[in-house]
């Protein structure tokens, strides 16, 4: 089985994650979606809300498979027996950063491969930190994230 490794903090995930996956999917037998525990990040939500937000998005979708992962991405690939990990790019900043990681994760490990894909164009501006601002500022993100997560913003803001 070919199963690929998509990490990311997906705090939270938009419909620019949701289309990676899809087309993520149309490569590979499997996806799993690592959601990283980053101590650099302040998380709006917390992993469990997060890793709940993904399994809500994808309950039809049974290739996807939701983990949560800390430490260096390329130990968990290899204790995972994943081979290949998925980053998805919007722009040219975004590459140069990617290209950094992946080199360096190369360094670590050669057990593991990095593959980029383009985000579709309707998405290319679309981040978790957008969604989040937008959210705070009222304003209509059903556009840029799955419904579950239109539920989740909802009751955050009103908590907040």
């Amino acid at each position: 089985m070919r199963v690929a490794l998509y990490p990311g903090s997906f705090d939270p995930i938009t419909t620019g994650h949701v289309d990676i996956i899809h087309r993520a999917l149309e490569i590979f037998d499997q996806v799993e979606v690592g959601v990283a525990t980053n101590i650099r990040k302040t998380s709006t939500f917390s992993g469990d809300e997060r890793i709940s937000m993904i399994r809500e998005t994808f309950k039809d979708e049974p290739r996807v498979i939701v983990t949560s992962f800390s430490g260096l991405l390329v130990d968990y690939a290899v204790d995972r027996g994943i081979k290949t990990v998925i980053r998805g790019l919007r722009a040219v900043s975004d590459f140069e950063y990617e290209f950094q990681m992946a080199s360096m994760n190369r360094h670590l490990t050669d057990q593991v491969d990095f593959m980029f894909l383009m985000t579709s164009e309707e998405h290319f501006f679309v981040s978790s930190s957008l969604v989040r601002e937008v959210a705070v500022n009222g304003g209509d993100v059903s556009r840029f994230v799955p419904g579950p997560v239109q539920e989740h913003l909802r009751n955050r803001l009103k908590a907040d």
